[in-house]
């Protein structure tokens, strides 16, 4: 069952594109701004239908936010028609347009056209946002405002475990069994020296601490 994620400012818009959708056999998700989209994208969308015109955040600016990490089709939803508009939206990474009001038919066609090209060169990744820190599973990859910042092997392990489970408090012994394996011999506090240089790495590069300290307990990535 392919997964849509539209995202639009106009319930009722969100209602009648998800009710066309479900009924033709997509899974839908819907978002009604940037914030919410960027929540949702993580669940790894087939293809992401995206209104322009938007508060706080438009269209084209999340579209260039998420395209890196995002390989899904992108069908821009906009009334704007002036060619150095659709431009910007190329150039965003978008891949198609389709013009408000617009025929339902002709909309549930080009998604179904995008979906059976993408079968043929689909590279899925997962990938989770928190603002402007990105974190990439598959390519074990982290960025701050687009710039990759480098990590050893455990200090990802360690990012992986906590931001998969936000808001669950590891203890240091928990941790290193996880990390490290049950057999595995050494001495658990370890951690702690791997958690200050992850801060130490991402203070280097401007980015706030997202490992927090539980005293007496462990640590925990924030759950929002």
């Amino acid at each position: 069952m392919p997964k849509i994620l539209i995202v639009d400012d106009e319930a009722d818009l969100r209602k009648l594109l998800t009710d066309y959708f479900e009924i033709n056999g997509y899974s839908v998700m819907t978002a009604k701004d940037s914030g919410e989209a960027l929540r949702k994208v993580e669940q790894q969308p087939d293809l992401v239908l995206l209104d322009i015109n938007m508060p706080e955040q438009n269209g084209l600016q999340l579209c260039e936010k998420i395209r890196d990490f995002v390989s899904c089709p992108i069908i821009f939803l906009t009334a704007r028609i002036e060619d150095a508009d659709k431009i910007a939206g190329f150039r965003a990474g978008g891949d198609d347009y389709i013009l408000k009001p617009f025929s339902i038919r002709e909309l549930g066609a080009r998604v179904e056209a995008h979906l059976r090209r993408e079968q043929r060169i689909q590279t899925k990744s997962s990938v989770r946002f928190n603002d402007d820190l990105v974190i990439d599973y598959t390519a074990r990859e982290l960025y701050y405002r687009d710039k990759r910042i480098p990590l050893a092997k455990k200090e990802f392990d360690i990012i992986e475990l906590l931001s998969t489970h936000p808001g669950m408090v590891f203890g240091k012994e928990r941790m290193y069994e996880n990390i490290w394996g049950l057999d595995d011999q050494g001495d658990s506090s370890v951690i702690a020296e791997h958690i200050r240089r992850i801060r130490s790495k991402l203070k280097e590069y401007g980015c706030d601490n997202r490992i927090e300290t539980v005293w007496g307990v462990g640590y925990k990535w924030p759950s929002s």
